[in-house]
């Protein structure tokens, strides 16, 4: 019996991503834009979850950023409640910025 392997929507969405980088700041732009308007700062965490793994991973950004692994993955996570200046380091690292319009 053959068994295929098949991939997470997590996996899907990682390759996509790493094939379409323009798209990934386009996810992460609304992601913070929902946030703005309803406050559902999980969504934007997550955003940056999946940028996160797109670039690398969590040991390269903590690398990157000098940051401790497991607390940028616990930051980023749904259950996270990171503060302003990780936001701001990790999304500077990632290539990402916020923007005032």
């Amino acid at each position: 019996m053959i068994k295929r392997k098949f991939r997470t929507y997590d996996e899907a969405m990682i390759a996509h991503y790493k094939q379409h980088p323009d798209e990934l700041k386009g996810y992460v732009s609304v992601a913070l834009s929902e946030y703005q308007k309803d406050g559902d700062e999980k969504a934007f965490l997550l955003a940056l979850s999946l940028a996160t793994q797109v670039h690398g991973g969590f040991s390269k950004l903590s690398k990157a950023t000098g940051l401790n692994r497991e607390n940028l993955y616990k930051a980023l996570s749904v259950r996270g409640d990171p503060r302003l200046s990780t936001i701001m380091q990790v999304m500077g690292t990632l290539g990402l910025s916020l923007k005032i319009g």
